[in-house]
């Protein structure tokens, strides 16, 4: 009843919602549950074409992150601060389930799918880029609270 009271408080006031994971009963799966997942993330790398849309994440939710490469060029994704807020589930390329330990870039030298689960943890603004590249849509911030 308290955290309803203090979002409330806050959202009237303008700020951001108090982040909580999306479902009250996580269950066996813990925080891997289905209830508390939340949209899909997608990213397209294609030669002069936006990256995606900026999003807002809710810390100790689960989500998946689908990067699609065109093949029209070699292309990465960074965002090294992006990567450290968060809990790194696996990472899913031609069916081949990773589960790292930490990353940094993911570099496609031809068209493919990669898919990354992960859990946000720390709160702040983070971006996501094309490594070089100076254009805003080839960027996007996101945003846990």
């Amino acid at each position: 009843m308290k955290k309803l009271m203090i979002a409330a408080m806050v959202a009237a006031l303008g700020g951001p919602v108090s982040a909580a994971p999306l479902c009250d009963d996580l269950g066996f799966a813990g925080l891997l549950a289905k209830c508390n997942r939340g949209d899909t993330i997608k990213l397209t790398l294609a030669s002069g074409w936006p990256l995606g849309e900026d999003v807002v994440l809710q810390s100790g939710a689960y989500y998946k992150l689908e990067i699609t490469a065109d093949g029209s060029a070699e292309l990465a994704i960074e965002g090294p601060s992006f990567f450290r807020a968060i809990w790194m589930n696996e990472i899913v390329i031609n069916k081949i389930e990773i589960r790292p330990m930490a990353v940094d870039s993911i570099e496609f030298d031809k068209a493919g799918v990669a898919e990354l689960s992960f859990i946000a943890i720390k709160p702040g603004s983070h971006e996501i880029r094309i490594p070089g590249s100076t254009g805003e849509t080839q960027r996007i911030t996101v945003s846990i609270q």
